[in-house]
């Protein structure tokens, strides 16, 4: 795991290493003026053989002028950088074939670099004869394949070698390798088939400064002649799940290391105390490991600390109060541990702490008042503990995003000053003794996407809040003492079980109890039934004298015919909609939409239709009236397997509807926000729901004439049936799309689904649409809308986020390796489609088209970071 961004002191040597360089490139070794022409030719044809260059070669035939080729004076070959990531010059697909034998004649190089290609085969033996070779980088060349031959040991004045991210290499780590005492930077991580042990004769390796054998399948022990490394700066073994034993105590003489990543190993006993010698350390991650015992109080001389995680062990005893002294900790996370007893005092010196995660532990005691100290705080998670006591005022953590303290056993009010965090997004309360009222301060709280309050011991009403129906929020106030009538605004938004199981919550969805009328709601009802009677009444007198003056006209079906239902099958008739819902009696209504509220109807027939009606002042807007019909003239254009069905319509100055088929299932963003659903919709469904989608818009976009824009593609406008299948609804905003027009018209969407550039220009394009899908893809993959990511994407962060960072946490890891490479190409795709220039976006049939391929990464699923997505062209 690797949170942090490039260390300076790194940046530093690898500066000082460049310098190198440059002085052995301009110098040259002394051997070049003794060589002959025929030398310079043998190489000349060396690099011809390999087939690299024969685009140039019909440009000149001097091979020192060729991409990537430097010369020194006498015209030897001393450099090859041919990168097709940092070199745009050449071939948009870089190199490929195998590596030439050849390559070994070019004795007098220097400077070898080949990463980010597609080359294959075996890395040739011949390459030990460089002898002169300082730098060697074959990374990211995904199907460089065989094992990593032991003559790399012949290269003793090497002092770079990256064989990073090679995925099909295999066998051991040669020992051989601890022969290039001059190596100061050695990476062969990410390699998944590299197994065995570590080397002891890496300890050889004394002016090693950076080593990283991440995600391998090293195993065995960690050599204690590690410690012998003295200059290292950064040490990475992360995610060798074979990898056990103890860490060596030997590690604490490595007094130059910043970094230490031993996260996501198997290793076991205890964390060695000198460890606290490290006192340069910035980052420390010990997290998903079988390490116990108690943490040593010894860490608390790391004042350097930014980061620390020993998440996921069997840690014991008391978290010491020496890390109080780590003033520069940003994020400590102890999750998933068995520690005890109370959270220091000395925390509250941890003023620049961004992240406390001390989540599912045995803590016991209150929260400390000394948390009000941490105003840097974002994330605060100190839920599934033994917490007692009462809710600290926390209204002066006013950058707060996350404050979870679900299952302890916390007393007392919610405090009013908890109104003061403007920046929460997710308060969960849950699973506590918390009593008393909701208090009114809440709805301050205008960024609150989350809200549980669940199985606690709050009373009173709930007060009608907008903040419960912010778009994307979910909520749950189930198994509490509430009683009285639910705000209307909540009821048909949310499913009735986040209200079950309360004293007396009531109100008119189905599902919920009806709430007691009083003698005051009956004689209103009366008066109004009366009304409506007399109105009735009188309009069917006067339809009848219309029908009476032209009874001699054919009759046809027009707007403005109450008893018109124009439809595709002929079955639907007005009057079996106004029985099935007993004249859109409010029980039948099981949610609200952009212009009007859904009701579900059974006819006669024993078809379950969904109606969307508009309410009564709407009728009179013309931007709904629009709204309406363009809804039907769109949808009564086209005919999709994945778009929804319009049965038929209604339009009249009284009742105005549309009907369509009913969805079990309820809309995306219902079933995501929902626990138990959204374990049923796993990773096959979810990728399956975006393909379905893709499917949609590719129809709309290429094979409608002509084309339709969609405008409000959004997981609430992404309806499931009782299959998980899905359908494109709500086309209240979709436009015709006409070559010869402007085609510029009024912002419309859902925040947070609209592409950007539509800040600042009117113009409608399909590239709008595969924005928004771009986000309820990635919405998809992680079980919740992507506002954060964006912001992490545009972080100099972005390079550290992996792909399992993001994912809904709620499913496994997909383990079929089919299964996970549509995962990694679904959210591959969503980022190509969330890019800023609508031109860089690709279009609907070209995701279509990438959907029936195969994915092209062969990275380990758990090794695959969003940068690498980022750079993957489409």
């Amino acid at each position: 795991m690797e949170w942090c961004s490039i260390n300076p002191c790194r940046v530093l040597v690898v500066s000082v290493v460049l310098l190198s360089y440059n002085m052995l490139l301009i110098s040259s070794p002394p051997a070049a003026a003794a060589t002959t022409d025929a030398q310079v030719e043998a190489e000349a044809e060396a690099l011809r053989n390999s087939t690299w260059w024969w685009y140039m070669e019909n440009i000149t035939s001097h091979h020192c002028t060729w991409d990537g080729i430097t010369c020194n004076r006498e015209g030897h070959v001393i450099q090859i950088t041919y990168s097709h990531y940092n070199s745009p010059r050449i071939s948009d697909c870089g190199l490929d074939g195998e590596l030439p034998v050849s390559l070994g004649n070019l004795t007098l190089l220097v400077y070898l670099s080949l990463n980010f290609n597609r080359i294959n085969g075996s890395i040739p033996s011949e390459i030990g004869n460089l002898k002169n070779l300082i730098h060697l980088d074959l990374s990211y060349n995904y199907y460089l394949s065989g094992a990593i031959p032991s003559s790399l040991g012949y290269l003793k004045n090497l002092i770079h070698l990256d064989l990073s991210h090679c995925y099909s290499l295999y066998g051991a780590i040669p020992s051989s390798l601890g022969y290039l005492k001059n190596l100061i930077h050695l990476d062969l991580s990410h390699n998944s088939d590299l197994y065995g042990v570590i080397p002891s004769s890496l300890g050889n390796l004394t002016n090693l400064v950076y080593l990283s054998l991440n995600f391998n399948r090293i195993n065995g022990s960690i050599p204690s002649e590690i410690g012998n490394l003295k200059n290292l700066i950064h040490l990475d073994l992360s995610y060798n799940y074979y990898l056990s034993g103890a860490i060596p105590s030997s590690i604490g003489y490595l007094k130059n290391l910043i970094h230490l990543d031993l996260g996501s190993n198997s290793l076991s006993s205890v964390i060695p105390s000198s460890l606290g010698s490290l006192t340069n350390l910035e980052y420390l991650y010990l997290n998903f490991n079988r390490i116990n015992g108690s943490i040593p109080s010894e860490i608390g001389n790391l004042k350097n600390l930014v980061q620390l995680s020993l998440s996921h062990n069997a840690l014991l005893g008391t978290i010491p109060s020496s890390l109080g002294n780590l003033i520069n900790l940003t994020y400590f996370h102890l999750i998933d541990n068995q520690i005890q007893g109370l959270i220091p005092l000395s925390f509250g010196n941890l003023t620049n702490l961004t992240h406390l995660y001390l989540r599912y532990n045995q803590i016991n005691g209150s929260i400390p008042p000394v948390i009000w100290n941490l105003k840097n705080l974002i994330h605060l998670r100190l839920d599934h503990n033994n917490l007692t006591g009462v809710i600290p005022s926390l209204g002066y953590l006013i950058h707060l995003n996350v404050f979870n303290i679900r299952r302890n056993r916390i007393r007392g009010h919610i405090p009013s000053k908890i109104g003061n965090l403007n920046n929460l997004t997710s308060l969960d309360l849950s699973d506590n003794l918390i009593d008393g009222k909701i208090p009114s301060q809440l709805q301050n709280l205008k960024s609150l996407e989350s809200l549980n309050l669940s199985h606690n011991k709050l009373s009173g009403h709930i007060p009608p809040l907008s903040i419960y129906i912010h778009k994307g929020s979910s909520i749950d106030f189930s198994h509490n003492d509430f009683e009285g009538h639910i705000p209307h605004e909540l009821q048909f938004v949310y499913p009735p079980r986040v209200f079950g199981h309360n004293k007396g919550l009531c109100g008119e969805r189905e599902g919920l109890p009806h709430c007691k009328r009083g003698h005051k709601t009956i004689l209103i009802i009366s008066l109004s039934t009366i009304l409506f009677l007399s109105f009735v009444a009188l309009g069917i007198l006067l339809l009848s004298r219309k029908t009476r003056r032209n009874q001699t006209k054919a009759t046809s079906t027009k707007n403005g015919d109450i008893f018109s239902v124009w439809n595709y099958d002929g079955k639907i008739a007005y009057e079996d909609i106004i029985e099935a819902t007993e004249d859109f009696d409010i029980k039948y209504c099981i949610g609200t939409g952009g212009y009007g509220s859904v009701y579900k109807a059974q006819l006669p027939t024993g078809n379950v239709v969904a109606l969307k009606k508009l309410h009564g002042w709407e009728r009179d807007e013309a931007t709904y009236l629009k709204s309406f019909q363009n809804e039907v003239q769109v949808l009564s254009k086209i005919q999709h397997r994945n778009i929804i069905k319009l049965h038929g319509y209604c339009l009249h100055k009284r009742c105005m509807f549309l009907i369509y088929k009913y969805m079990e299932r309820g809309s995306l963003y219902c079933v995501l926000s929902n626990e138990v659903e959204a374990l049923e919709l796993d990773w096959i469904k979810r990728v399956n729901v975006i393909k379905s989608i893709v499917h949609a818009l590719c129809y709309m976009h290429h094979d409608s004439t002509p084309p339709i824009i969609h405008r409000d593609v959004s997981s609430n406008n992404i309806l499931l049936d009782f299959k998980l299948d899905a359908f494109l609804s709500d086309f209240g905003t979709a436009r015709l799309l006409h070559p010869d027009s402007s085609n510029q018209t009024l912002l419309a969407g859902t925040y947070g689904y609209i592409a950007p550039e539509l800040a600042y220009t009117m113009a409608v394009t399909e590239k709008c649409d595969v924005y928004s899908f771009g986000v309820v893809a990635l919405e998809t993959m992680m079980g919740r809308h992507p506002r954060e990511l964006f912001t992490l994407l545009s972080s100099s962060s972005a390079q550290n986020i992996m792909l399992t960072d993001i994912l809904d946490s709620r499913l496994p890891s997909p383990q079929d390796r089919q299964v996970a490479r549509d995962v990694v190409l679904v959210v591959w795709l969503a980022l190509k489609c969330i890019h800023s220039n609508p031109r860089s976006r690709p279009t609907m049939q070209h995701i279509s088209s990438k959907l029936l391929i195969q994915s092209p990464f062969l990275e380990p699923f758990h090794g695959i970071s969003l940068w690498q997505l980022n750079i993957q062209e489409i």
